[in-house]
């Protein structure tokens, strides 16, 4: 239930490794590894776990993770979909030690100090997406120092955010890590039913008073709060990818009351439901995802 420990190849013609994962879906594969890791979306929506965090995807976002930062990223299968995305993966010293120390990569090795909570880079100017993007085709050399200048200029940019909040860094106590990822795993499993306090304190046997200081310590946020992120994201979800009611969407991502998904919806997303559809659909998909709620409203009230 923990994550998986990964560590990546690394060919023999160089210090660190570039490729392009190419899935008609990403699964569910929580794991982490002691590689930094800068990952690029070139195809695909879907989901990103990262620590504490979850949040949508979509092409274009490029994500700086830190050493031992657990995180996946998931998709859900389409007709003719694929999922794609160039990674990166390298360790602090893949050019040598003390590298990043020199003054002139002062603002890099900033940079790479602060991805303990990982970075997300939504807007890239186009010449540097495509640069990464091209990373796995070029020669060992030239795909270095393209590295380098993209890390380079993402320090300077100021354009990008931090992903976990700041109640989550990779914890160093390897017990309190496993707890919090054995629940974690649970709770994507099981979040759009029903979960109670006492049901996951005894997942990794606690009680439910010691779990709720522990989780809130460790996590950074409540048991509740954390459901709620899990369940706002699945709704999201179903609202770019199905033409469901909004009523449906709210129970099949955990919420009984319609009332209180919106409430949590609007307080999560700064949109509404039905909002948050017409802005990430094509306008006549849109149109006809309203009609069918529409239709429902009428036929709740004949």
């Amino acid at each position: 239930m923990k994550p998986r420990f990964e560590q990546p190849g690394v060919p023999s013609d160089t210090t660190w490794t570039s490729f392009v994962r190419r899935e008609q879906a990403y699964d569910f594969g929580w794991h982490f590894h002691r590689e930094y890791e800068l990952t690029l979306i070139t195809r695909g929506c879907g989901m990103r776990y990262v620590g504490t965090t979850i949040e949508p995807y979509r092409p274009g976002d490029l994500v700086l993770l830190g050493p031992d930062l657990p995180h996946t990223f998931t998709s859900v299968a389409r007709p003719g979909g694929v999922s794609e995305a160039v990674v990166a993966q390298f360790r602090e010293d893949f050019l040598g030690p003390g590298f990043f120390a020199l003054p002139q990569f002062r603002d890099v090795a900033a940079l790479l100090a602060s991805a303990t909570r990982g970075w997300l880079f939504a807007r890239l100017p186009e010449a540097l997406r495509q640069s990464l993007a091209a990373l796995p085709s070029l020669d060992p050399a030239m795909r270095t120092t393209a590295l380098l200048a993209a890390l380079h200029q993402l320090a300077g940019s100021g354009a990008g955010r931090p992903i976990t909040g700041p109640g989550y860094t990779p914890a160093p106590d390897t017990g309190v890590r496993d707890r919090v990822d054995r629940v974690c795993r649970y709770l994507q499993e099981v979040h759009t039913r029903p979960v109670g306090l006492a049901e996951v304190a005894e997942l990794v046997h606690m009680s439910p008073t010691s779990f709720s200081r522990f989780f809130r310590r460790a996590m950074g946020r409540t048991l509740t709060d954390h459901v709620n992120q899990l369940r706002v994201q699945t709704a999201c979800r179903l609202l770019e990818t199905t033409e469901l009611p909004v009523t449906e969407v709210a129970a099949r991502s955990g919420y009984q009351n319609l009332s209180n998904f919106n409430r949590r919806f609007l307080e999560l997303t700064r949109t509404r439901p039905r909002d948050y559809r017409t802005a990430h659909w094509p306008d006549g998909i849109a149109r006809g995802a309203r009609s069918s709620e529409s239709d429902v409203r009428v036929s709740r009230r004949s």
